[in-house]
């Protein structure tokens, strides 16, 4: 039977927090901009020396082999 106050039964209806957005899924997710997945390169914005990006390390954790400025993900 409905209370009469708009809030309805609990869990149903638009506002459960459950799903996804379409713009969520239009701008690639969580954290926005694309899924990076495990290919790619770490660039360094230095001297343009390239590594292969490793799954499981962030690039910015990584120093560049010729000149030791931290890398950035392509």
């Amino acid at each position: 039977m409905p209370r009469g106050d708009g809030t309805g039964p609990l869990g149903q209806g638009a506002g459960t927090g459950r799903g996804t957005s379409r713009n969520q899924e239009a701008s690639g997710g969580r954290m926005g901009g694309t899924a990076q997945g495990t290919g790619g390169d770490c660039v360094c914005p230095r001297c343009g020396q390239r590594v292969p990006h490793q799954r499981g390390v962030p690039c910015t954790q990584l120093k560049c082999p010729a000149c030791a400025t931290e890398m950035v993900r392509e």
